[in-house]
């Protein structure tokens, strides 16, 4: 099923809008893409002007910032402890912005949309 970024079908008062024109190709919207834990897979999508964005699918490496020393690092993501966006994404290991992961260097927290960005990049905690 097609995702659309249009008005809605439903007025305030709850009646119908009706269109009078067709679905355009510019409203087309895409399924939000889930990144989990488990081997690195990374997919490209076609976005508008001929641009490329790289969505990422699973991750299992994590470019961790230490505010401390103020150095970039990688490590590997072990678990999900918390999830603001949704409590039920903690048990399914998904990974969205402001996710906070368990590292091998401790717990941090996500800055990026690793959906839309192609790379997990986190501040450790």
């Amino acid at each position: 099923m097609v995702v659309l970024q249009d008005r809605s079908k439903r007025k305030h008062s709850g009646g119908r809008n009706t269109s009078t024109r067709p679905r355009r190709l510019h409203q087309a919207g895409r399924r939000s893409i889930l990144t989990k834990i488990d081997e690195q897979k990374r997919k490209q999508d076609r976005c508008r002007s001929a641009n490329v964005k790289t969505r990422l699918i699973s991750a299992n490496k994590v470019n961790l910032f230490d505010p401390k020393t103020k150095k970039c690092s990688i490590s590997d993501i072990k678990n999900v402890l918390e999830n603001p966006a949704n409590r039920h994404y903690v048990r399914r290991n998904i990974l969205t912005k402001g996710t906070v992961i368990e590292t091998a260097k401790g717990k941090a927290r996500i800055t990026n949309r690793p959906g839309q960005e192609g790379q997990v990049t986190a501040v450790l905690i």
